[in-house]
């Protein structure tokens, strides 16, 4: 309530969204107090729709607040607008009603250390594949919004991102198909969240997807995807052209 209350007085929700945090409000008291396991199936996908809307920004009411507007953190980056979503940092809040596992599982597989070194170790090698096929550029930056960036990769990015392709889908299709199979389904589905920047970003998220999924299977905790995610990002961000390299127009 504080927090919507502070969404009102900053223009960031109006009146739609308002009535559709209401609406969930009341799904999920009776979701709550409900034993009816057709009910709580049906209660279940609506709350898995409206956090897919939310991700995608579909849900009216909501003006996120602009952040960096069309700034460029070097000479050969592409120019980007960061935001503070409101409307994608609800999404874990709106899975975990359904889901109580949603941020610790014990359904989790032992991984010796040296997996966990090879997944480390592919965080940094997935940003030189991506500088092999000429999406991204070595461009080390020291921009001054640093904070700012790691607050919204944390909270409005990640976290977001992580509950709803981690920590719900590929923990839900692990209880009805093999692990490596869920793991792969939820990559790609998340590779297909990014289809806007073009089929690099697709397979470069794919890519991203498994690692992440790969931490959250290790570990059954969604934090340590979390983390990964953030890394990821924290070092393309410091590293390399970010969000891409910028596309120059030929002269001809």
């Amino acid at each position: 309530m504080f927090t919507a209350a502070i969404g009102i007085f900053s223009d960031v929700l109006d009146w739609r969204a308002i009535v559709f945090l209401s609406s969930m409000g009341i799904i999920a008291f009776v979701y709550y107090r409900s034993t009816n396991k057709i009910l709580l199936m049906v209660l279940e996908i609506v709350l898995l729709l409206a956090s897919v809307g939310l991700m995608l920004h579909m849900i009216p009411g909501f003006h996120n607040l602009i952040v960096l507007d069309s700034v460029r953190v070097g000479q050969e980056s592409a120019p980007f607008t960061m935001y503070y979503n409101f409307d994608k940092a609800l999404v874990p809040f709106l899975l975990c009603v359904s889901l109580k596992t949603l941020f610790t599982t014990e359904a989790r597989i032992y991984a010796k250390s040296w997996y966990w070194f090879m997944l480390v170790l592919a965080v940094p090698l997935l940003l030189i594949v991506a500088v092999a096929l000429g999406g991204l550029k070595f461009e080390p930056h020291q921009p001054e919004w640093l904070l700012k960036f790691v607050l919204a990769n944390v909270f409005f990015v990640s976290l977001a991102e992580e509950a709803l392709f981690r920590g719900y889908l590929q923990q839900r299709l692990s209880a009805v198909m093999h692990p490596i199979l869920s793991l792969v389904i939820a990559s790609l589905l998340f590779g297909g969240l990014h289809y806007a920047g073009g089929s690099l970003m697709v397979i470069f998220a794919t890519l991203a997807g498994l690692i992440y999924g790969l931490a959250w299977m290790f570990s059954g905790r969604l934090w340590v995807a979390v983390l990964f995610h953030v890394c990821l990002n924290l070092c393309h961000l410091l590293l390399f052209t970010y969000p891409v390299l910028q596309r120059l127009p030929q002269i001809i």
